[in-house]
């Protein structure tokens, strides 16, 4: 993985799949096996579930997602929008020990999102959200001999 690469749609739930397409086609050529391939998909469709349920709630705008080499052997998957601010990390941790009834709807999806990342980053860059979710690339494959 030498540059970026991304792609850049609405933020509608129309573009999801071709989204969510363009990550595992990514993530199967950098090696990742099929099951840390859909940790990722999960993660990277709940955040672009929410940017395209929540970040424009009165115009339509764009969301774009670029995957780059991230620090320390990681992938990077850097998610944008122009869209309402929305920090990750200000939603608290959802209380999994509470009986059904008691636990308050939501959260589930950005808990996922932070427990099967390597790493998660917010920021706030002018009128845009950065949302940058870095996974550990898997060792290089070995040759196989002839």
């Amino acid at each position: 993985m030498d540059a970026p690469t991304g792609i850049v749609a609405p933020a509608q739930l129309a573009y999801l799949q071709r989204m969510l397409d363009f990550v595992v086609s990514f993530t199967e050529k950098a090696g990742f096996d099929l099951k840390r391939i859909r940790e990722i998909e999960l993660c990277v469709e709940e955040a672009l579930v929410n940017i395209f349920n929540y970040a424009y709630p009165t115009a339509t705008g764009e969301v774009e997602l670029t995957l780059l080499p991230g620090p320390e052997n990681t992938l990077e998957i850097r998610i944008q929008d122009r869209g309402t601010p929305f920090d990750i990390f200000s939603v608290q941790e959802p209380d999994l020990d509470a009986d059904i009834e008691e636990r308050r709807i939501g959260g589930l999806g950005i808990f996922l999102v932070r427990r099967l990342m390597d790493r998660v980053e917010y920021r706030r860059d002018g009128d845009r959200n950065i949302l940058s979710l870095f996974a550990k690339l898997p060792p290089p494959r070995e040759p196989s001999g002839g």
